[in-house]
């Protein structure tokens, strides 16, 4: 069932973006070559704790273990922070964090360069963010969750990349997790009804190479299945009297 949101929820979720976002920001500040993702999840966990009542959303979700998921090269989403693994110069990173704040929960997620990287995956990063900035750029009051798709599959596939299927973006608010299923392909004028008062998380994941997946023996991380660059951005969104409104930017 889609929920809506007062403008008193969507305040108090804009707050928890707020934290969010300056949380991406801390940790793309420690993101450098020799720095382990286990060091990315105490930055980032003890900045959302400084924030009082605020929580990250993923530490516990499903026995999820930590509080980001960094996500690294080929892996899509949901990679274990880890003291083990170690960032190297050219490597792209996914971070993806959520604050629980007050009963709701705001999600974003960036991917970040380690040093230099390849002209390829560069553009892989400025075709993600783009896709991105499509698909926000479709939601507003009477429009179709198939739109947001649409507009995310069309960017990607013009610049020769691939679209995940198997995983989607997805409404959010009390719960992490809510209705509609967010896809990041589709065709217009399809799917659930976008209303004002809905909140959703709108998160392109795009490959070099095939859009087919596989999950690693932690049953968490998520990679490409034959092995190419995987980059991943994320806001929450909310439709407001006013329009969108960015919850996490």
């Amino acid at each position: 069932m889609i929920t809506l949101k007062s403008p008193r929820e969507i305040e108090i979720m804009a707050r928890a973006g707020h934290i969010v976002a300056r949380t991406l920001a801390t940790v793309a500040e420690h993101v450098r070559p020799g720095v382990s993702t286990g060091e990315l999840d105490d930055v980032a966990e003890a900045f959302i704790l400084s924030h009082p009542g605020a929580k990250p959303s993923f530490k516990g979700l499903y026995g999820f273990p930590k509080t980001l998921c960094t996500s690294i090269n080929e892996e899509i989403v949901h990679g274990i922070p880890s003291r083990k693994r170690v960032l190297r110069e050219g490597n792209i990173v996914s971070v993806d964090v959520g604050v629980f704040l007050e009963g709701l929960h705001a999600d974003s997620a960036t991917t970040i360069p380690v040093g230099e990287i390849s002209p390829e995956a560069r553009r892989l990063l400025d075709v993600t963010q783009k896709c991105l900035v499509a698909g926000i750029s479709q939601v507003k009051a009477g429009g179709h969750v198939g739109d947001i798709g649409y507009a995310v599959q069309t960017v990607a596939e013009a610049a020769g990349f691939g679209v995940v299927r198997e995983l989607v973006g997805h409404g959010i608010g009390t719960e992490f997790h809510e209705e509609p299923q967010v896809l990041n392909h589709g065709r217009p004028n399809r799917g659930p009804l976008l209303r004002e008062g809905m909140t959703i998380a709108i998160e392109p994941m795009i490959t070099l190479g095939s859009y087919v997946t596989k999950t690693l023996a932690d049953k968490w991380t998520v990679v490409t299945s034959d092995g190419s660059l995987s980059a991943h951005f994320e806001h929450t969104v909310a439709i407001t009297p006013n329009g969108i409104r960015v919850l996490t930017a």
